[in-house]
């Protein structure tokens, strides 16, 4: 195993890190500002206001991806248990 092995395992972890937390983190903020700006128009000063949709459509959206989440994951795990021999020996 030598420094290229490494930083090629370490990239594609950030590349799943990357899929695996855009959706939740792009929808998050596209609810964030669509909220803001009701509170906005309204001038709602109530900062529990934005919390409660968030994690209901946080938690949908992973209710929704969790499969495709879990199915890349554990793909990316099983490539890496298959490539500890050709790394270590």
């Amino acid at each position: 195993m030598n420094e290229t092995d490494v930083v090629h395992i370490a990239g594609q972890a950030m590349i799943l890190a990357a899929k695996l937390a855009g959706p939740l983190l792009l929808v998050a903020l596209v609810v964030g500002v669509v909220i803001s700006l009701v509170q906005a128009v309204f001038q709602v000063q109530d900062q529990t206001l934005s919390m409660v949709p968030k994690l209901v459509i946080g938690g949908a959206v992973l209710a929704l991806s969790g499969g495709w989440m879990l199915r890349i994951t554990v793909e990316f795990t099983q490539q890496l248990f298959e490539r500890i021999p050709q790394l270590v020996g």
